[in-house]
């Protein structure tokens, strides 16, 4: 059969420079291959219920990378799919196996979670497509195959860029009086997907979004591009008629003719690669904007090409390191399901029975199906995996993964230079951080989609962070927020306690004072949301981070305040001001669980003509009422003093207070006893994010 010259050429410097090379001279070979259907129709997953296509709109494909350093041989495969299962993948690697002797468990394999390619995997309302797997089964192993034999010498880089403009968080928590019902008739659903597209329901996102767009790039030692594998996390575009590779094919396309510029034919043909970044809770459209008309008209070439020429200006000034060894390490973890009670059964199973063999059609029908399915399979085994390519590192999770998760991965992996690939090696569903778990939403209801058991997340941030200290050879970092002029100028003033609220997950709110007063946060908290001022707070451009609260709060107890202390924070109030008489309350000093007002307490007003203005009530005695209104969804820095019998709150370091009174302490001297975002009663409790909150054991002298 005839052979094109560079695949001659390659094959021939292939077997010999394995001879000659030495321990951690890199070799890359890549290759792409077309996976579009030939018969029709064929079945597509990503929505609730089953549909069909009969066409194609654009090529899907399967792309390759194949990397040898003398010691070890790894392949990573990016495929135009929603999701792919672990027995299939499996199925696929041992073939791969037999044909090229690269290890199984060197073997990378993920989807790009496109909603318009064929369904490969069951999932929601859609089986997989059955007349489908066996010709992708056999096109995914042929590309690992032909990367492997396109094997030459090579080098590899790294870049990243900020692509915030291109990513949002679609979860979303709702207020507390507007809880939705979830399909099985119970009103469980605190967060979801979409939820911001009415302002009026919600009081801010659930988590925080990656902005990161991360790049990998090989070349030959000559400096002709072979490969490059790229991240981000965006769910999908959306809209396109399927068959279509979504934004993710179109990315290969732009970069590829970026950055090629020989002739076809000339050499084996470059292959860029766009893989799935962690993005169970991010989507495209960024609600923070009233009419994000620019999102809402915007096509999918325009969007693709904004993401592009980041890439290809990012691409041009990469550094390429021609002694790159590799290391790859593989671990399987066994999962629970959380499989139904009794009571779901008996209200799923009649259900079923009606669909007698036939595709459901509604969602009550979708999650009676997965009810059954879950009892019957209650666990399974998902696979983690971490590949190093000289000083870059890569973690995979087989999940539908938080943007957070993926950050906790980045912030403690060994190598600064770390992407995470989700959906690789399995399709296991959505796996919330469990603090996500107790405000419910779509992401959390239970089938294949979201069905691994409540503790999955932090068990495979953990196996993924293991993997990584194992083939880096070194021990994990530790995430430290860093230390702006603000932060030093605080911790100067020698605070009692000083909780920065930047954890990327609970209970420990940790006292950056070194005292050692650590805080902790009840379930209904959510982590790592932007914070304020961030040049202020933190240094060489890294985002301030702080804990929003959804019917949760910090508890602490700092010992001897006296009626002489001070409290300095910083708020942002999500909930719609007329929606109860007190939008909330941010601080109070008293005891837990009292029937009654105790103590000290400082809130927001709600509904009425002080709507916004800053309120401090002590015990059950009327408000006293600040001046000035702190707009929803804006950062404000509050200073409450107690002085004995007076009491002063300053507003944004204004010298002129909002509240100044005198009204005694009504506790006794000994209740210690603090609560961030609520009261003792739990009261009109804080829906908003609360930051660098520090305590002084004295009445501050002014802002």
């Amino acid at each position: 059969m005839f052979q094109p010259l560079w695949f001659l050429v390659a094959l021939s410097i292939s077997i010999g420079f394995t001879i000659e090379r030495g321990y951690g001279d890199l070799m890359a070979g890549a290759a792409i291959v077309d996976i579009t259907p030939v018969s029709f129709p064929v079945l597509i997953n990503g929505g609730m219920t089953s549909s069909t296509a009969t066409s194609v709109t654009t090529p899907i494909h399967a792309r390759a990378i194949v990397l040898n350093d003398g010691s070890e041989r790894v392949a990573i495969v990016v495929v135009d799919s929603c999701m792919l299962s672990r027995p299939f993948l499996d199925e696929v690697k041992a073939m791969a196996s037999k044909k090229t002797n690269i290890r199984t468990d060197r073997v990378l394999i993920s989807a790009t979670h496109a909603h318009s390619v064929p369904a490969a995997m069951g999932c929601l309302g859609t089986d997989a497509d059955e007349t489908y797997l066996p010709f992708l089964r056999i096109k995914l192993v042929e590309a690992i195959e032909l990367a492997n034999n396109q094997l030459e010498p090579a080098r590899v880089g790294w870049a990243v860029r900020n692509a915030a403009n291109y990513t949002a968080v679609r979860r979303w928590i709702r207020r507390p009086d507007r809880i939705a019902e979830d399909p099985f008739g119970n009103k469980t659903v605190r967060a979801n997907m979409h939820a911001g597209r009415v302002w009026d329901d919600v009081t801010g996102e659930s988590g925080p979004e990656d902005p990161d767009l991360s790049m990998i790039s090989i070349q030959s030692k000559a400096g002709e591009p072979i490969a490059l594998l790229a991240n981000f996390s965006m769910h999908y575009f959306s809209g396109e008629k399927p068959v279509g590779a979504d934004y993710f094919g179109r990315f290969c396309d732009g970069m590829k003719s970026r950055i090629v510029k020989e002739p076809a034919g000339v050499r084996p043909p470059f292959v860029a690669i766009m893989s799935h970044g962690c993005s169970g809770d991010i989507w495209r459209m960024d609600y923070t904007k009233k009419t994000p008309i620019e999102f809402e008209t915007i096509k999918i070439e325009d969007y693709t090409q904004g993401l592009v020429n980041i890439a290809a200006e990012a691409y041009e000034k990469i550094v390429h390191d021609e002694k790159a060894d590799l290391a790859m390490s593989e671990a399987r973890l066994h999962m629970r399901y959380r499989v139904p009670d009794q009571q779901r059964l008996d209200w799923a199973k009649p259900i079923v029975e009606k669909l007698a063999g036939q595709p459901p059609k509604t969602t009550a029908e979708v999650y009676a199906r997965e009810q059954i399915i879950l009892d019957e399979r209650k666990e399974t085994d998902i696979v983690v995996q971490a590949l190093r390519i000289g000083t870059i590192a890569i973690a995979t999770t087989p999940t539908e993964t938080y943007a957070l998760s993926g950050m906790k991965l980045k912030l403690q992996s060994p190598l600064a230079q770390t992407m995470v690939i989700e959906l690789a090696n399995g399709g296991d569903g959505y796996i919330p951080p469990p603090e996500q778990h107790v405000l419910g939403g779509y992401n959390t209801w239970a089938a294949r989609s979201a069905g691994l058991e409540i503790e999955a997340e932090p068990k495979i941030v953990e196996a993924c962070l293991e993997q990584l200290e194992n083939v880096c050879a070194k021990p994990r970092r530790s995430y430290i927020q860093s230390r702006g002029v603000a932060v030093n100028k605080t911790l100067s003033m020698q605070p009692a306690a000083y909780w920065r609220m930047d954890e990327t997950a609970g209970p420990r709110a940790v006292d950056s004072s070194g005292n050692h007063l650590d805080g902790f946060y009840e379930p209904g908290v959510v982590f790592f949301l932007e914070g304020p001022a961030s040049q202020d707070h933190c240094l060489d451009g890294e985002v301030n981070r702080s804990a929003q609260m959804a019917g949760g709060r910090m508890l602490a107890r700092v010992s001897d305040l006296g009626d002489q202390y001070s409290v300095s924070m910083w708020i942002w109030n999500g909930m719609p001001l007329d929606g109860r008489d007190v939008a909330g309350w941010m601080f109070c000093r008293g005891r837990n669980h009292g029937y009654l007002p105790q103590g000290d307490a400082l809130g927001l007003a709600g509904k009425g003509e002080n709507a916004g203005k800053l309120i401090f009530q002590s015990g059950n005695r009327d408000w006293v009422i600040g001046k000035t209104v702190v707009p929803r969804w804006t950062w404000a820095k509050v200073q409450f003093v107690r002085d004995g019998n007076t009491v002063r709150v300053n507003l944004n370091d204004n010298p002129e207070p909002e509240i100044k009174t005198d009204i005694p302490f009504d506790l006794p001297l000994g209740v210690d006893d603090l609560f961030l975002g609520g009261r003792g009663s739990r009261d009109s409790s804080w829906e908003g994010r609360i930051d660098e909150v520090a305590i002084f054991r004295k009445p501050l002298l002014g802002p």
